[in-house]
């Protein structure tokens, strides 16, 4: 019976720290959002859903942010996206 316990405490444990891991998010300074809102870039379109995790192929430019080298942007789907320009995966719809 201590054994089942203590596997079930493990268990519990592994998944909470998962889905502790999958909810972190980062924190973008405000001036790239700005940026990125003042921007006039056109839109591309993109099968699926835009959210943060997605990873954009590489047939979408991702636009450079000026001194934020940890930045990029994109208009996907006429929503303005921030991306890791190294991994390309999405940190944040902008509202």
């Amino acid at each position: 019976m201590k054994k089942l316990v203590i596997s079930a405490v493990s268990l519990f444990l592994s998944i909470g720290g998962a889905a502790i891991a999958q909810t972190a998010t980062v924190t973008v300074p405000g001036e790239v959002r700005t940026y990125v809102l003042e921007q006039k870039s056109p839109s591309v379109k993109f099968e699926g859903e835009v959210a943060v995790g997605t990873t954009l192929p590489d047939t979408v430019e991702i636009h450079t942010i000026p001194d934020q080298p940890d930045y990029g942007y994109v208009v996907v789907n006429e929503k303005r996206v921030l991306v890791n320009p190294k991994t390309r995966a999405v940190i944040e719809v902008v509202e």
